[in-house]
């Protein structure tokens, strides 16, 4: 990289700083804001907010110091974004300092930013494949898959979520801004989350509740044993991160829309109307597979039951899911192109998710999605303070 762009990115990066530390600022303690300090990085433990972007990105830049810089402007960026405040004014003569979409001050609109890596970041260009976790891969095709490589993979990942839209689509392009010459977006899928209706679990696009049976982000032992690694990481500088996998899943609504609605139940297991599996009454009911062995209440095609046929071996496999719905509007030959931007976090992908994955081959819902792309990443451990940026563990290494 030239020395001008070197410099370039580091002046984005001190401007960023300031920002952040303006008088006029946001505390982190406002009622509204998602506090960006910690040990992990918000947005794996943070409640789900109503808006998303998950976005994929190629890194521009080719060494180990211009990456550094990159990701302390990545780090200053959310710092501020999160924390909120107003932007320096300009003269007249220069462009503005903010693209002005949430008004004259930013509100922290309780929006987390989450960052990740991936497996392509720890080839030869920074100096880093000696560092790289064994557990971080390129995901891989699976059977049912049918991947586009343009809207697959990626070097480094951003999620960004928040209660309303706008704040969203601000936060990416403030940082899409600031890092310009140093990382490209490699693809994008933006989603929502529907509100309870009536009540419970949030559904997805095809009328089902999605996550009846997540693990309880409020219950630490759980967080522990699946979703952060340890300080006894096969990587040690990995400690306080977690794997992340994306999945843009199309669902074929049109043809959905034709199937009885006893065809849905069985497929998925459980009561479209109350989330209920179907040999319960209530959402929270949890299924007795054992008084069912041949599937004549709950099909052992089911993908409740493959998904989570809760026996000790699966116990393993749990994950926390974070899903959000999407809707792209129509696709070339005039179909509705809705589905699923399937999120989840864990300690390994291949023991968890994968695992899942493969426990869910050929299941009857095949028909009707097309996983069509996301990635393997992995979150970086949180940023401690002021004074550390994302990727410090890693990148300070000899």
């Amino acid at each position: 990289m030239s020395t001008n762009r070197r410099n370039f990115l580091r002046g984005i990066g001190a401007g960023a700083a300031g920002l952040a530390i303006s008088p006029r600022a946001f505390h982190e303690d406002a009622p509204s804001a998602v506090a960006f300090h910690g040990v992990h990085q918000a947005g794996i433990v943070t409640p789900p907010q109503a808006q998303a972007s998950h976005v994929a990105f190629d890194l521009i830049v080719d060494n180990r110091q211009d990456l550094t810089d990159l990701f302390h402007t990545i780090t200053d960026r959310a710092r501020f974004l999160t924390t909120g405040g107003t932007p320096p004014e300009v003269g007249i003569a220069g462009p503005p300092t903010d693209s002005g979409v949430v008004g004259p001050s930013v509100s922290p609109d309780n929006l987390t930013v989450t960052v990740g890596v991936g497996a392509s970041m720890f080839d030869q260009r920074f100096g880093l494949a000696a560092h790289k976790p064994e557990a971080l891969t390129a995901m891989p095709m699976f059977p049912d898959d049918h991947l586009d490589p343009a809207r697959t993979h990626g070097d480094l990942s951003l999620q960004l979520c928040a209660d309303n839209r706008d704040t969203v689509v601000h936060a990416l392009r403030d940082i899409a801004r600031h890092t310009r010459g140093g990382m490209q977006i490699r693809w994008r899928a933006d989603g929502f989350v529907n509100p309870p209706r009536p009540e419970g679990t949030p559904r997805n696009l095809m009328g089902f509740k999605d996550g009846t049976s997540n693990l309880e982000i409020t219950v630490p032992a759980q967080m522990d044993r699946f979703v952060w690694l340890p300080a006894a990481a096969e990587q040690p500088w990995t400690a306080g991160g977690s794997y992340q996998v994306i999945r843009v899943i199309r669902m074929l609504v049109e043809f959905w829309d034709r199937v009885s609605i006893v065809e849905q139940e069985r497929m998925f297991g459980r009561r479209r109307d109350s989330g209920a599996p179907l040999d319960g009454n209530h959402e929270k009911d949890i299924p007795n597979f054992a008084a069912d062995p041949v599937g004549e209440a709950i099909p052992l095609t089911a993908h409740m039951r493959r998904a989570n046929p809760r026996t000790p071996e699966s116990a393993e496999s749990r994950i926390l899911r974070r899903p959000y719905n999407y809707d792209k509007g129509v696709d070339d030959v005039g179909n509705l192109d809705q589905g699923l931007v399937f999120v989840c976090f864990q300690q390994d992908p291949d023991k968890q998710f994968a695992e899942i994955q493969r426990r869910l081959e050929g299941e009857p819902l095949v028909d009707y999605i097309q996983p069509v792309g996301g990635g393997y990443f992995l979150v970086l451990p949180g940023v401690r303070d002021a004074s550390d940026y994302l990727g410090s563990a890693v990148l300070s290494l000899a």
